[in-house]
């Protein structure tokens, strides 16, 4: 499909997903009374990653918030990798387990999300039910509504934006690379002295998927699914031609690999590695503030741009407890919520709210928050470019697990 298509074919994607979105807000209103009746006293399973403390405390701080004013019970269940808890569902599906499922709320997107809708997973329209979605930026933000190419038809309700940066010690590196070709060469000029999390870990597979975007001959390929093997092979080869000749520059000469985003800030942290990779571009200045960085940490962006996308939460087809979910889901997305998880003392993640519409004293949350000693002004961040369709990454995770996993 030609770039002026694709392009065409996806605004009009867009279009559609917000016009249903609105209408279904609308709607919102009369039945969230009885859904909230419904809610009270339910125990809610919300699967999550749970490999940083801070998020972990944040959804703590939530499971507080929601008993106290909605009498629902939530329990994190910490995973390593999302795709485990969409295997449950899969699972439970296959063995005709339709009501009463493990898993009530999901934090998802991307791929996972992808094979969800495909397989029939997911409950809802969802948004629609949510009284705080008619807060979202769907205007501005179209991420959230589009979920890596693929539209959400209201089975998501996003709950923070991300975007990748890079953080450095800037007491060790005066200057850091500004594109993955400037990456290579410092890599080789600074043997050891850089790594990344090992996919399917999401930083280190946001990682290639900058250099894929990089080094393609046509990254629009890359907004619509992966239409043959000889396509793939053909349009990924310059990514493990790259990925090939970095790897001896790495850390551990490309050896091994963090299992983490954390614990390869723990790399940086320890004086190990000059940069390390981040999803939130608050993140540098939280983990300065709580002394988990070094004063002298700063954050970079590539002059090209940044893969940036919105993170969203779903309720399981079968969940035993989706009235709970919702309220959850509704509750993350308010004013109160979401300026708490921008904030740099408990998360730094970037809001999904329109915020300049907002009643002043709810604009206030936000207006009132500290940017840090490594922030970065929302124009410096740059351009940011479009997540990839989730075939092309679940194939290109599969192939550098066979090429590089030992």
């Amino acid at each position: 499909m030609p770039k002026r298509a694709r392009a065409f074919a996806i605004g009009i994607a867009l279009a559609l997903a917000i016009a249903a979105c609105l209408s279904a807000t609308a709607r919102a209103e009369s039945g969230w009374p009885e859904i909230v009746a419904e809610a009270e006293g339910q125990e809610v399973f919300w699967n999550a990653w749970g490999g940083d403390e801070r998020i972990n405390a944040y959804i703590a701080w939530v499971g507080e918030r929601v008993a106290a004013d909605y009498g629902v019970t939530l329990r994190h269940v910490k995973l390593a990798d999302t795709a485990e808890a969409v295997a449950r569902v899969l699972a439970e599906k296959a063995a005709g387990r339709d009501e009463g499922g493990a898993i009530d709320l999901i934090w998802i997107n991307g791929e996972n999300f992808a094979a969800m809708k495909e397989n029939g997973l997911l409950y809802g329209p969802i948004a629609g039910l949510l009284p705080n979605f008619a807060l979202v930026d769907v205007a501005g933000k179209p991420t959230t509504l589009i979920d890596f190419t693929v539209p959400t038809e209201g089975y998501e309700a996003p709950w923070g934006a991300a975007k990748i940066n890079f953080i450095y010690d800037s007491a060790r590196v005066e200057a850091p690379p500004r594109s993955m070709a400037a990456f290579l060469d410092w890599a080789r000029a600074h043997p050891g002295r850089f790594t990344y999390p090992a996919p399917p870990d999401f930083i280190g597979s946001t990682f290639l998927k900058q250099i894929v975007i990089e080094t393609m001959a046509d990254p629009g390929l890359l907004q619509a699914p992966v239409p043959d093997d000889a396509t793939f092979a053909a349009a990924t080869a310059p990514l493990w031609d790259y990925l090939d000749a970095l790897h001896p520059h790495l850390w551990r000469h490309g050896e091994t690999f963090p299992t983490s985003g954390t614990a390869q800030r723990q790399l940086l942290d320890d004086g190990e590695v000059d940069i390390s990779i981040s999803f939130y571009p608050s993140e540098a200045s939280s983990l300065i503030a709580q002394d988990l960085l070094p004063g002298t940490a700063r954050v970079f962006v590539l002059d090209g741009g940044t893969i940036g996308n919105v993170h969203f939460v779903a309720i399981p087809y079968n969940a035993r407890s989706k009235e709970g979910a919702l309220v959850v889901a509704n509750f993350l997305m308010s004013p109160e919520a979401q300026a708490r998880k921008q904030d740099i003392a408990y998360w730094g993640d970037e809001t999904v709210l329109a915020v300049g519409k907002l009643p002043p004293e709810e604009r206030k949350l936000f207006d009132e928050l500290p940017l840090g000693a490594a922030a970065l002004t929302p124009e410096q961040l740059g351009p940011t470019l479009l997540e990839p369709h989730p075939s092309w990454m679940t194939r290109i995770e599969a192939e550098w697990l066979t090429r590089y996993s030992r």
